[in-house]
């Protein structure tokens, strides 16, 4: 029998990409973020361009710049550093403690 699993960048990840927050507003679309601000990925299932891998769903990040409409945030994850290119409505602005 041949191996028909799923492998795709949305596998796994039928709870974990559940829209729960509704429609997304123009604002919350065009949100600014500066350089060096702490950020949480915060992914929005309904808006595919600029998504991150879901691996990253939760993650805490630093934004290091733009390339286009979208962020280049560094995360780390485990021993890895990583620059993902997100776009801002996948982006929430972390306050308070910041690991």
């Amino acid at each position: 029998m041949v191996n028909k699993k799923a492998k795709g960048k949305r596998a796994k990840t039928r709870s974990k990409l559940k829209n729960k927050a509704g429609k997304a507003s123009v604002n919350e679309i065009l949100r600014p973020f500066g350089k060096g601000a702490k950020v949480q990925i915060n992914i929005r299932p309904d808006m595919h361009s600029g998504m991150p891998p879901a691996i990253y769903q939760g993650s805490f990040g630093i934004v290091k710049g733009m390339q286009g409409t979208a962020y280049n945030v560094s995360v780390k994850k485990g021993n890895l550093k990583n620059t993902l290119i997100v776009r801002g409505i996948h982006l929430k602005e972390q306050e308070g403690k910041f690991k």
